[in-house]
């Protein structure tokens, strides 16, 4: 059995990265997906495809819209959904992520420092596990292989 995880959070650090070495080197059969990582290309994604926008908010939608898309394709096919809060960027779209897959009904590991326990409750209520590092997250996927 092999696991689609949706992994939504900022991506600014090397968070995935991280989380994805240590499922490599627990050999768990997870196939990662996520958000588009290259700023960049996620800003400009709506110009690329419908044109050039006559001013920045009609930019930033044409952007949200494809970005939307992608999204919410890839966690209809998610098996289970990380969602990393940090300290650092403000997390609107790992909000947003993870009360989609709450929606649909997705298995959701939030990964929030101690420090983000309140303005998080809510959230973390609905999940069905709440850690505070990526190696906890794989630790508790990792449980689910677990035979004995």
């Amino acid at each position: 059995m092999e696991l689609n995880v949706y992994l939504a959070g900022e991506i600014h650090s090397s968070w995935r990265q991280d989380l994805k070495e240590a499922a490599k080197n627990r050999n768990l059969p997870l196939h990662f997906t996520g958000p588009m990582e290259n700023h960049d290309r996620s800003d400009d994604i709506g110009e690329e495809i419908l044109g050039t926008m006559p001013t920045s908010i009609l930019k930033d939608e044409a952007a949200s819209s494809i970005n939307n898309l992608r999204t919410q394709i890839l966690l209809q096919k998610a098996d289970v959904v990380i969602a990393l809060f940090g300290e650092t960027y403000k997390q609107w779209n790992s909000a947003m992520d993870a009360a989609t897959a709450i929606a649909l009904q997705k298995p959701l590991i939030l990964i929030r420092p101690e420090k983000l326990h309140h303005p998080l409750k809510e959230l973390a209520n609905k999940a069905q596990v709440v850690v505070e590092t990526p190696e906890q997250a794989i630790q508790a996927l990792s449980y689910v292989f677990e035979e004995e």
